[in-house]
């Protein structure tokens, strides 16, 4: 469902997108279905010239314990099934970040 963009090797974000066989959803889905379940994981648009690529964005502050990695994937988890089963994406305007 998602690509990597970042491998988070160099700096501790993470950069990734959906891959592009996926229809029902979009990153600002994603993005406001955690924030549902307290995940602040904003989803932006790029400037002119790669307008076609929306990213989510990761942020590993010191303190991002494995255990919370853990909840935070076990939430996406739990959530993809929802969002696969969306006739389309919820979000309409992609022209604001969450």
């Amino acid at each position: 469902d998602f690509r990597m963009l970042t491998r988070g090797d160099a700096l501790p974000v993470l950069a990734f997108t959906t891959t592009s066989d996926v229809t029902a959803y979009d990153v600002f889905d994603v993005s406001r279905r955690l924030r549902e379940r307290g995940w602040l994981v904003p989803a932006y648009t790029f400037p002119k010239n790669r307008e076609d690529l929306f990213v989510l964005r990761i942020v590993c502050r010191n303190g991002f314990s494995s255990d919370l990695s853990d909840l935070l994937l076990g939430d996406l988890t739990t959530l993809l099934p929802q969002l696969r089963s969306q006739p389309h994406p919820v979000t309409h305007s992609r022209e604001r970040a969450t």
